[in-house]
């Protein structure tokens, strides 16, 4: 079938509607310069009567009466005296006229420095974005930077604060080598000393920079408002969680989005992997957990650095044991895979019998290790190492209501072994670390760049294959050292349970700890070194 040509406006006719476009868009423009004086007065004589009502209507009814006839009584004056109609006039409509007056205008693109610096951004992409073969390059030197970024802003200081970058589809973006590239030149041009969030829109081609603000450091130990199983391990960003916990701090009490931990048996990371450098804040975190765990649970803390930073927890209620010394560690290790062991038997015969969970059960049992590799045994002594201790409850604590916390350097990190990493889905890394001791903890990097400035608590945090949240933990500091200050020592001295036996007032020394009794079943087992 022949095709029906185009009607006459729609094939010739174009060239005569743009002319006539054109025609009426300089016309219009024309107009509303001549007509500039008359709008000016008509938009102020608007704002003087909207005054004028806003006045009117703020007046109380008593004082309307004789605010009315004062007005009146100025009328007839004016018009009364020689040539006051006339100066009124005048008057009213040079009040008009700077009511009306055009404002200064909203600044709605970037001034000279700030597109310089855009253009300095666009010129250093284009050896990472552009080819020889593309047709219609969006990178080019030279080009329009316009194309390329659609969205923008800067702080106080000039420096670009938010970038939406546009990049072409052929680019490789799914490759992390490709990325880190692009993430590191942004951070570089836009600015160090700032932390950087990078977030890439692989389906629309598009790339998001944005500047993030300092974790805030002001926070410490005190009773967060959480449900049974669940431990605030810190606080991150506000977008990066959908739940705030009420917390106070020394401007007072706010909402701050907090980094839960959730346990027990129907929990899908049951245990917890820490890493991080000597002063990186890892023992504070444990002494954090710690406090949180003993509101509804039972804790046994082994301390392979034996620097005595747990002595505070010592002789406690719910403190089964402090150990430091090799020997002492070992022996509540086992103590401690044996009552693993019979918390599954006892479930299992409850299960069975179809009675419910004895009550012993039923409260979560605690073991926290701070620097396990320093309980290390030669190998060939006949001692059972710490590893092996630790399978049982790794494998079996989310079924026997044990949870396991470990921290440990990231020198040492290979010797804990496959069962630990398997089984610690809940992993945080603290401290100045590099990008590949990050990944390695895990499992991948963040969409941040390093901070500046790494404050003790300061680090990462990602449970199983959820995202990698930053995360900054509440100050949790030994209240028997002397650098602690006495808002701090009196925060965790608040949260400290009761002393089962009496202690010398003001010793820093932990007691000495008793035995602690075996559930029954199992043979009882000595925890003192």
């Amino acid at each position: 079938m022949a095709r029906r040509p185009l009607p006459r406006i729609l094939s010739s006719g174009s060239a005569s509607i743009t002319r006539s476009r054109e025609f009426a868009r300089t016309a219009a423009d024309s107009a509303t310069d001549v007509l500039h004086p008359l709008i000016t007065l008509t938009r102020g004589l608007r704002l003087l009567a909207g005054a004028g009502r806003q006045r009117w209507a703020a007046t109380p009814k008593d004082r309307r009466g004789p605010t009315l006839f004062l007005v009146a009584a100025c009328v007839l004056v004016v018009a009364l005296i020689p040539y006051g109609p006339l100066l009124a006039l005048v008057t009213v409509m040079g009040a008009a006229a700077w009511k009306g007056r055009d404002r200064t205008p909203v600044r709605t693109g970037p001034d000279e420095a700030e597109t310089a610096r855009l253009r300095a951004l666009y010129e250093a992409l284009v050896p990472y974005f552009a080819t020889a073969d593309d047709p219609s390059p969006l990178y080019s030197h030279g080009g329009e930077w316009e194309k390329a970024f659609s969205g923008y802003e800067f702080d106080g200081d000039g420096r670009v604060s938010r970038l939406q970058v546009a990049y072409p589809a052929y680019f490789t973006d799914s490759e992390p080598e490709s990325r880190a590239r692009i993430e590191q030149l942004l951070h570089a041009k836009s600015g160090r000393g700032r932390e950087y969030r990078f977030s890439w829109d692989e389906e629309g081609n598009r790339l998001g920079m944005s500047v993030l603000d300092a974790l805030p450091t002001s926070l410490t130990a005190q009773r967060f408002v959480t449900a049974p199983g669940e431990t605030v391990l810190g606080f991150t960003d506000e977008d990066a969680v959908r739940r705030t916990l009420p917390v106070s701090d020394d401007a007072g009490t706010r909402d701050a989005p907090g980094v839960v931990w959730r346990t027990g048996p129907r929990s899908t990371e049951p245990h917890l992997l820490v890493a991080g450098q000597p002063g990186s804040g890892t023992t504070t975190l444990l002494r954090s957990i710690a406090l949180q765990a003993l509101q509804q649970g039972d804790i046994l803390i082994v301390e392979g650095s034996g620097t005595g930073e747990y002595a505070c927890f010592t002789g406690r209620e719910g403190v089964l044991a402090v150990e430091c010394g090799p020997a002492g560690a070992l022996s509540t290790l086992e103590w401690a895979a044996n009552e693993t062991e019979r918390r599954l038997i006892e479930a299992n015969r409850a299960r069975q019998a179809g009675d419910p969970v004895p009550e012993d059960l039923t409260r979560p049992l605690w073991i926290l290790l701070d620097r396990p590799s320093a309980l290390a045994r030669p190998a060939g002594d006949g001692t059972p190492d710490a590893r092996e201790l630790l399978q049982i409850p790794l494998r079996h604590g989310r079924a026997a209501g044990v949870v396991v916390v470990l921290a440990e350097a990231f020198d040492h990190l290979d010797g804990l072994g496959d069962t630990v990493r398997t089984h610690t889905r809940a992993r945080v890394v603290l401290g100045d670390c590099t990008a590949g001791q990050i990944e390695s903890v895990l499992g991948t990097g963040p969409h941040t760049t390093p901070p500046p400035d790494v404050p003790a608590g300061r680090g990462y945090a990602r449970f199983g294959a959820g995202p990698v949240l930053r995360i900054q933990v509440p100050a949790t500091p030994d209240p028997y050292d002397d650098a602690t200050s006495e808002a701090q020592r009196a925060a965790v001295l608040s949260l400290l349970p009761e002393r089962r036996t009496a202690v010398e007032a003001g010793a820093p020394q932990p007691a000495p700890v008793e035995a602690v009794a075996a559930p029954a079943g199992l043979e009882a087992v000595a925890v003192g070194d």
